[in-house]
């Protein structure tokens, strides 16, 4: 994600005397923005108007506590179910936009505000429904409302896992259909009619019915399955205990951490799976951090707890069910995309998982046809999650006050876009910028199993002295590496700090001044991450600690230094890191590979100490090679390790 300036410009339409309008500088952009001849020495984003109160629209219901407060300091248009046309018609006498999931922020939306459009709060966490590069062209600063639903959503995880586990769902719609009901020997009445994969309940009359006739009845349905009715069938629905059971949390945020906690007054045992989780943090809950794999071949229970992001999406797939023990339970209170929906469906079949419980869908609402929605050992609930009156209020409150504050021209640390950065600053660090988080993106995909990052060094050289070189940007840029791909965090310099902080990564920057000319800011970045374990051995330092070095040439980033193997590759697209034995023929063989699996190699090249001894080679490809491709390339001989990283 590119880096964003604000600057204060003249508005493009119908100007006055008291209004101020917004120009936003991409970071992306192919040619460099024109800056006026005396740029501001400070950027900042001023949103109060000068002569009135601002309008603020609420397109969907709001706790009322947050309503009242936004009506303190703005006028309030609640306006809901409006379709596109309508939210675009009003938007442009609006300073401010207010949505939960429903209302779709498009760039429509943001084109048809004419500039007015100030804030868009989201009220919850996820923003898929907002255009986040379309605010961000347009100046508007979108903030989001990430902790006060936190409690509901693990509380609506522990009932889905203990409904499922004692077949709750299925047990109480058939004691309704047949509880009050009679017969002749006063046992209970009903008829479990089943459908295809999915179940429905009938009710075998509304008047007492002979014994004799309940086969009779459960035959005429048309079903083909004669339900043993006039008894209750307790045995068909015998369910599983929790204590005991080993529960994996996939993500171990603040929602993780909270379902662990309940989780162990159960009498479960608790584990999970969070490549950047503190380990001391979960040590305290009494939760241990393991690997991936160990996750998936241990589960007697797994919920899944994290963000939707490249590297999350479809984490659940056919390969992770085929870890997995027989019998396993499956919870998401999510998000949907990140269950290969039907490689579940073929799990719960095949009898790999034997139930699971889900409040997200990939696409919401699912379709009525959904066979995974209609699945008999699946229950499911309409995105519950932080349904509840207490999360409501609470997240009313804390959107109101991120966009009351922004209107106000304070920082947020909910902001989920638009760094603020003097405007000369922004320009000449812009390439920088980008390695920098390609540099973090990399180091943190080096990291394996669940020990988590907690401490990183920054080594910037330059032939400038300290007070005349700004790295804020770039340290929040290399934050954004680090974090945005296990997160559903989106880190710029409004956050930078304060997500470090909070997720206990502790951050220490180091500046080497080098002869030559102060003309260009930076020499190179370099990035050290300690104590953590790599899953590329060839990564790490004599220190043992990974360590990455880039530099730009000729205006676009490079890989320099990969532990202590000298490299020069271009970041981007995706790349292959291959340690092994330097000899003739590897670099053939490993091309072949790639060429016979159909992926393009655009470069490749190899550091090494010496002749014929171990050397690191660096492959950048435009496609994702398939599982069988990189077995294959690990088979070669000389080949020692590799790793399979997305930038």
């Amino acid at each position: 994600m590119a880096a964003f300036s604000f600057t204060l410009t003249p508005p493009l339409s119908k100007p006055s005397p008291s209004s101020l309008s917004w120009t936003l500088f991409s970071l992306s952009s192919p040619t460099p923005p024109h800056f006026p001849p005396k740029p501001l020495r400070k950027t900042l984003v001023v949103f109060s108007s000068l002569n009135a109160k601002p309008t603020i629209l609420v397109a969907e219901k709001l706790g009322s506590a947050g309503i009242e407060l936004l009506k303190t300091f703005a006028n309030v248009d609640c306006s809901y179910d409006m379709t596109t046309e309508d939210l675009c018609a009003k938007i442009s006498l609006c300073d401010a936009l207010i949505v939960r999931s429903g209302t779709k922020v498009t760039r429509q939306v943001f084109e048809s505000s004419a500039g007015r459009l100030k804030v868009v709060g989201r009220a919850g966490v996820g923003i898929d429904n907002v255009d986040l590069a379309a605010a961000t062209e347009h100046g508007c600063l979108v903030v989001n409302a990430p902790t006060a639903n936190t409690i509901a959503a693990a509380e609506h995880g522990i009932a889905l896992l203990t409904a499922m586990a004692r077949n709750i769902a299925l047990a109480s719609p058939a004691v309704k259909a047949g509880g009050v009901l009679g017969c002749e020997n006063d046992e209970l009445c009903y008829s479990l009619v089943y459908v295809g994969t999915s179940f429905a309940i009938a009710l075998a009359s509304v008047t007492r019915i002979k014994p004799s006739q309940h086969r009779l009845l459960a035959e005429g349905s048309g079903c083909g399955v004669a339900a043993d009715v006039g008894k209750w069938q307790r045995s068909k629905y015998v369910g599983v205990s929790l204590v005991g059971k080993t529960l994996v949390l996939m993500g171990f945020g603040k929602v993780g951490s909270e379902v662990a906690r309940r989780a162990k007054g159960l009498g479960m045992h608790v584990i999970a799976y969070d490549p950047y989780a503190p380990a001391d943090r979960a040590r305290a809950i009494g939760v241990e951090l393991v690997s991936l794999d160990e996750a998936f071949s241990t589960a007697d229970f797994l919920s899944l707890h994290m963000p939707l992001t490249a590297t999350t999406s479809k984490i659940l797939n056919d390969y992770a069910f085929s870890k997995m023990k027989k019998g396993v339970r499956i919870i998401n209170v999510a998000r949907g995309g990140v269950i290969d929906e039907e490689a579940l469906l073929r799990a719960l079949n095949s009898g790999i998982v034997a139930q699971a419980a889900l409040d997200v869908f990939t696409e919401e609402p699912p379709p009525k046809d959904n066979m995974l929605v209609l699945h008999e050992n699946v229950i499911v609930t309409p995105h519950l999650g932080a349904s509840t009156f207490e999360a409501q209020e609470g997240v009313a409150i804390e959107i109101a006050e991120a966009v009351v504050g922004a209107l106000k021209g304070e920082l947020a640390a909910t902001a989920v876009n638009a760094p603020m950065v003097p405007a000369e600053v922004l320009a000449e660090l812009a390439p920088f910028v980008l390695l920098a988080e390609k540099l973090g993106r990399l180091a943190v995909q080096l990291v394996a199993g669940g020990g988590g990052v907690q401490s990183v060094k920054i080594t910037y050289v330059s032939a400038r002295g300290p007070d005349d070189l700004d790295t804020r940007l770039l340290r929040a840029m290399i934050t954004k590496g680090l974090i945005e791909p296990i997160s559903s965090v989106f880190v710029n310099l409004v956050n930078a700090d304060f997500t470090a902080k909070q997720r206990g990564l502790k951050i220490a920057e180091e500046r080497i001044v080098l002869d030559g000319s102060p003309e260009k800011p930076l020499e190179f970045i370099q990035l050290q991450l300690a104590n953590v374990e790599s899953k590329f051995a060839g990564a790490l330092s004599d220190l043992g600690e990974i360590k990455v070095q880039g530099m730009v040439k000729e205006g676009l980033p490079h890989l320099t230094m990969v532990g202590s193997f000298g490299v020069d590759v271009s970041l981007e697209g995706s790349l292959i890191l291959c340690k092994q034995v330097d000899q003739p023929g590897i670099i053939g063989k490993v091309g072949s590979i790639l060429g016979e699996g159909n992926v393009n190699v655009n470069f490749m090249s190899v550091g090494r100490i010496a002749p014929r001894k171990q050397a690191v080679m660096t492959i950048g490809v435009d496609e994702e090679p398939d599982t069988e491709t990189l077995k294959k390339i690990g088979e070669i001989k000389a080949i020692e390790e590799f790793v399979f990283l997305k930038l």
